[in-house]
């Protein structure tokens, strides 16, 4: 999980007004909803709530996570532990992802998906467990650099959670015990890596809607 979890009246609206305007595009195929941001930006709990409001209006939600698509730890770092290229590079199996998750669930797909292929924290393949979608249903998936080219097209609906790296930096702290000071040098793999997925993918631009998470309380709908 990214963050606790907060309840406000503003959250709630929030949410809401994704849910609804999820709900109202055509329901031909799986409608494909990614949840992007850095580290700590709340990715997970915000899915966790969009799929809980969608399952509350009658919506069959199919939720999932690209931490379960990971690439071998062998392969993650063979550039080295604390390589930014390697963070951006060789953390996740795209091919895989978009063979056993996403193109399914897409236009003309088959509907037969599995949600995870990969546990990274035994560094070991898990065999697919085979499940069968419906038109109609919604595919809620949180993680990191969901606008990378590889996957970029695949959403039918994209949210950014932008948050600034002290909050970012913080968070993490918060939930995994790492150093809450953006200048520590075993950062530098996570913070230069999402660096330049920004950089380079430009994810604020290419989402479909972009929230302001620095307040957990106050989300705000910037476009």
């Amino acid at each position: 999980m990214d963050s606790a979890r907060i309840d406000s009246v503003q959250r709630r609206d929030v949410i809401a007004a994704v849910a609804a305007e999820i709900e109202a595009m055509p329901a031909r195929w799986v409608r494909r909803v990614g949840v992007d941001g850095v580290d700590g930006a709340g990715k997970t709990t915000f899915a966790d709530e969009l799929a809980q409001r969608l399952r509350q209006s009658g919506t069959t939600v199919i939720r999932a996570c690209v931490d379960d698509f990971h690439r071998p730890r062998a392969e993650r770092y063979a550039r080295g532990r604390d390589d930014a290229d390697g963070y951006f590079l060789d953390s996740f199996d795209y091919p895989t992802i978009r063979r056993d998750l996403l193109d399914p669930l897409g236009p003309g797909g088959s509907g037969r998906h599995a949600l995870k292929r990969f546990d990274h924290r035994t560094d070991e393949l898990v065999e697919p467990r085979w499940q069968q979608a419906r038109s109609g249903d919604v595919l809620v998936v949180d993680g990191v650099f969901l606008h990378r080219p590889e996957l970029c097209d695949a959403w039918d609906y994209s949210v950014f959670l932008d948050v600034t790296t002290d909050t970012s930096v913080h968070r993490c702290a918060l939930r995994d015990g790492s150093p809450d000071d953006i200048t520590d040098p075993s950062l530098h793999r996570y913070l230069l890596g999402q660096q330049r997925y920004l950089r380079d993918c430009d994810p604020t631009v290419r989402a479909t809607l972009l929230i302001d998470h620095n307040d957990l309380a106050r989300p705000r709908r910037v476009r």
